[in-house]
């Protein structure tokens, strides 16, 4: 699971005191714990494709926080924060080229948005960003 190699990753950064990477793994831990919590209330379990979700969205906050220390000049900061996004996204999947997206839709026989949509979110969640497919769905 990926947690697991993320928080091995974590002990390796606390022996090594890089601080950094032990940030942005701990947040992300954290975060997958919270996810825990949560799927336990309705009697699910923590997968793969949670974690995966949740980095995407670190990612995301990552670079918001990158674009306003831009704003303000800090480039020691976009450096660090650039540093952690490179680590965690080493624990995302390969992601699919717009070429596979197209030819997975391409195979379908309803091209209907709804239907596109639920397909991918079901079949390729994780592996492909949602909006890149309703673009891509688009301009077939």
């Amino acid at each position: 699971m990926i947690l697991d190699e993320i928080k091995k990753a974590n002990v390796e950064a606390i022996k090594s005191k890089d601080t950094n990477a032990r940030s942005i793994l701990s947040v992300v831990i954290n975060k997958a714990m919270q996810e825990t919590i949560k799927k336990r209330a309705t009697g699910g379990q923590l997968v793969d494709a949670d974690l995966v979700a949740i980095i995407q969205k670190t990612i995301k906050e990552l670079n918001e926080e990158k674009l306003n220390y831009e704003k303000v000049g800090n480039i020691q900061n976009c450096k660090a924060i650039e540093e952690q996004k490179q680590l965690i996204e080493k624990y995302l999947p390969q992601m699919m080229t717009d070429a596979e997206i197209r030819d997975v839709i391409l195979s379908l026989d309803d091209k209907s948005i709804p239907f596109v949509m639920k397909y991918f979110k079901a079949n390729y969640n994780g592996k492909c960003e949602m909006g890149r497919v309703q673009q891509i769905l688009k301009s077939l």
